[in-house]
């Protein structure tokens, strides 16, 4: 029942809110509504307990405006993507001098891309229109229908609660420009319904409880923290470091270099190598095969531990023909590719490269030419860190088989090869 009107306090008095008729069939509801739309009323509403099919044109709806506000929000949300993309890659600050420096784009140059291109931003114009396009329309919505609200007059009618069972209603708005109390009870009288009530607008209804206030602003304050606390420790300054959250690999938990330890007897986390004891899969240095050392200088024969066999230096043939051809030529001519081209182009300070089966590299020692190949001369970088030790010796193998190749004797052809040669 709607409490009287409380003369101590006009403001509590209690406010028609609308006239509800109650309906018991939709084809009544139909007829109603349309008696209702003729009548010229504006503010004005029905309620089902289903959808009803011919309502919309029964009341005279509108079509809503919500598609042109989504189409307005997802246009913008292309062309801000675009600019955007525009302002952040394809701008300097230099241009735009006006503009504080953390306003300012990157202009970075990417592997030579150009600075702007359309087909690349397509994904960020697509995800800025969707995005833009998606909350226009839910919170268009909401505004058209005047959402959200805790509450709403019709909720204090009792008769109004079979809406969601088998009763259908119709709601006249005090608010409308031509309502009038007795004329519209009168039209709603002379549609057929089955009862017509006037519902208030009870003072203090429309106000939240206060434990939902209570939550609300508890609820408001600790959102407020995280933010002031990261405020706080971006702003002050602290001698201990910043708490890492999420460690991944930044702090991996192991003993560090010069570290102290109780774990050991002696304390220290390092530990000092063990003396004769070398690490797994490696093996005691060798100055002849890892270095080219003899007794007493290069060393002018192969590792014994190598095998100079045919395959071996097919092998070092290629090596040769990866790392060493490029500049020095198929033949070990000092013609490479890579030569020839600074050649055409003029290079300035550019070094030809040392022809291998000349009598200068004939004279050199074996390991002498190793260590040429591991450390690098002049301009020939090094190639210690790209080619094993033994791959060096088999390179250093077909060298020295180009250049009897190109100063062989009658002597050291095979006799079932001579009778093919000219004296």
């Amino acid at each position: 029942m709607n409490q009287g009107p409380d003369k101590t306090n006009p403001a509590d008095e209690p406010r028609l809110h609308a006239l509800l008729l109650e309906l018991d069939s939709p084809g009544a509801l139909l007829t109603a509504a349309e008696r209702v739309r003729d009548a010229g009323f504006t503010r004005w509403d029905t309620h089902t307990p289903y959808p009803v099919h011919g309502i919309d044109n029964a009341m005279g709806t509108r079509r809503t405006r919500l598609p042109w506000i989504v189409f307005v929000f997802g246009l913008v949300g292309c062309i801000g993507g675009l600019l955007l993309q525009w302002w952040t890659n394809a701008t300097s600050g230099a241009a735009f001098a006006f503009v504080p420096t953390f306003g300012q784009g990157y202009n970075y140059l990417v592997s030579g891309k150009p600075e702007f291109s359309l087909p690349a931003n397509i994904p960020i114009i697509f995800e800025t229109t969707v995005l833009l396009a998606a909350l226009a329309a839910v919170f268009g919505m909401l505004a058209l229908n005047n959402l959200p609200r805790h509450h709403h007059p019709l909720f204090n009618a009792p008769r109004f609660r079979r809406v969601t069972a088998d009763r259908f209603f119709i709601a006249i708005d005090a608010a409308d420009p031509r309502f009038d109390a007795d004329r519209a009870r009168a039209l709603l009288d002379s549609l057929g319904g089955l009862e017509v009530e006037e519902v208030y607008d009870a003072p203090g209804s429309a106000r939240l409880p206060q434990w939902l206030v209570i939550t609300i602003m508890i609820v408001v304050s600790l959102a407020l923290l995280p933010p002031l606390l990261a405020a706080k420790a971006r702003l002050s300054k602290s001698d201990r470091p910043r708490i890492h959250l999420i460690h991944d690999m930044d702090n991996q938990e192991r003993f560090k270099a010069q570290q102290a330890h109780p774990l050991f007897a002696d304390g220290r986390a390092m530990r000092p190598t063990i003396p004769n004891t070398i690490a797994r899969d490696d093996t005691l240095p060798d100055p002849h095969l890892d270095a080219g050392r003899g007794e007493d200088g290069w060393a002018t024969a192969y590792p014994p531990r190598l095998d100079i066999t045919v395959d071996f230096v097919r092998h070092g043939q290629a090596q040769f023909n990866i790392f060493c051809a490029s500049c020095h030529g198929i033949g070990g001519a000092g013609d490479g590719i890579i030569h020839q081209r600074a050649l055409r182009l003029d290079e300035p300070g550019w070094i030809a490269p040392t022809v291998l089966v000349s009598d200068l590299v004939r004279e050199r020692e074996l390991g002498h030419i190793f260590n040429t190949i591991a450390a690098g001369i002049r301009s020939m970088p090094p190639h210690g860190d790209q080619i094993p030790p033994a791959d060096r010796w088999a390179i250093v193998a077909y060298m020295r088989a180009l250049e009897l190749s190109q100063h062989a004797a009658r002597e050291d052809v095979p006799p079932e090869k001579r009778t093919e040669l000219q004296p």
